[in-house]
């Protein structure tokens, strides 16, 4: 069979975990890439073999040769070129959030319907093998009922900047950019259950914190400290309705003594911890015991997670099978986002 036919719309640095996955990939071909930056298109295309080259992404759309895209773009146009994508013939996996709003993930789940196209959406941490195997252990039932989760992912020092930092292009801050892999990776353990209300706030206090010195973080190209309009930190308590609730906090920028990520669930039966370590609780003879599973990978690991997403897609175009992560699963994500946000600036209670 012919290898699927790859185009990357979106040539920032989350596009090259996605390039060198397809690259790994056998059953798949970069075959084009686009980019508002040609120079930096051109680059890409030299180095991952693609054979065309884009600056405006229906150009790239209209490409008969395409069959499938990622699309790696800014969150205030994953819902425009995503229904686009779906409505020139392509399949898309496009990197979380889905989008900025609910009326734009009904948008896009319409034409994902409409057209019978697959859409993935890049919540990687589902991929994770830890990931699954831990989610194995949930569907064998040997968590039982799961009842509560907590989930934080703390940078101290951590706002990005540019584009990150611009509510108009990303939509938020810490909470629709790291929230929404814990959110979704708790929801996702959990058996997706509806969520029915939050009760969040966020705070603006610290910036993007330029003046400290001496500690290095990840940057955008388009970095201008003097540009701010997303939340430093959010946190929320979130009820779903079979009786189970999550709590969630996260930050960009924080006070606090390190950077941490804990995400943790809790049932009847057994418990688990995602990160920082892989680990399920459990109770035998009596006792209560944490078993530790011996594998390659102790914690979240960036690059087997995005090779088993890539894969995962590329296996559902060839296949016309459906992702673990479908569009009906960002709608309802992006319900909860958004409630989060409407909690905390009407100081109270949201149902959703």
């Amino acid at each position: 069979m012919s290898t699927v036919q790859i185009g990357v719309i979106g040539t920032g640095s989350i596009s090259s975990l996605h390039l060198n996955a397809y690259k790994n990939n056998p059953d798949a071909t970069i075959y084009a890439v686009c980019d508002l930056n040609e120079a930096r298109a051109k680059e890409t295309a030299e180095k991952y073999g693609a054979v065309k080259v884009y600056t405006d992404y229906n150009d790239l759309l209209a490409d008969p040769g395409v069959e499938a895209v990622s699309i790696c773009t800014w969150n205030n146009t994953h819902a425009e070129i995503s229904i686009a994508a779906v409505r020139a013939g392509k399949h898309v996996l496009v990197e979380k959030p889905l989008c900025r709003s609910v009326e734009e993930a009904l948008n896009i789940q319409k034409a994902v319907e409409e057209t019978g196209k697959i859409l993935q959406i890049g919540y990687v941490r589902r991929y994770d093998p830890n990931g699954q195997l831990l989610r194995s252990l949930v569907e064998d039932g040997r968590l039982g009922e799961i009842y509560y989760a907590k989930a934080s992912i703390l940078r101290r020092l951590g706002n990005p900047g540019g584009w990150f930092s611009d509510i108009e292009r990303s939509g938020g801050g810490p909470l629709i950019d790291i929230g929404v892999h814990a959110i979704d990776i708790c929801w996702y353990m959990m058996g997706r259950p509806k969520a029915v209300s939050v009760s969040a706030n966020t705070y603006r206090k610290l910036g993007n914190r330029s003046n400290v010195q001496d500690l290095s973080f990840y940057k955008a190209a388009d970095y201008d400290a003097s540009k701010n309009t997303v939340e430093d930190m959010a946190n929320a308590l979130i009820r779903f309705e079979n009786g189970a609730s999550l709590m969630v906090d996260v930050s960009f920028t924080l006070h606090g003594k390190q950077d941490e990520t804990a995400i943790r669930l809790y049932g009847d039966k057994g418990g688990m911890e995602i990160e920082p370590e892989t680990t399920f609780v459990t109770e035998i003879n009596n006792r209560i015991v944490n078993v530790i599973p011996q594998t390659d990978h102790k914690g979240f690991g960036f690059e087997a997670a995005f090779q088993n997403e890539i894969n995962h897609f590329v296996e559902n175009v060839k296949n016309g099978t459906q992702p673990i992560s479908p569009v009906e699963d960002g709608v309802e994500m992006m319900k909860i986002l958004c409630g989060i946000y409407e909690s905390a600036e009407k100081g109270a209670e949201v149902r959703l």
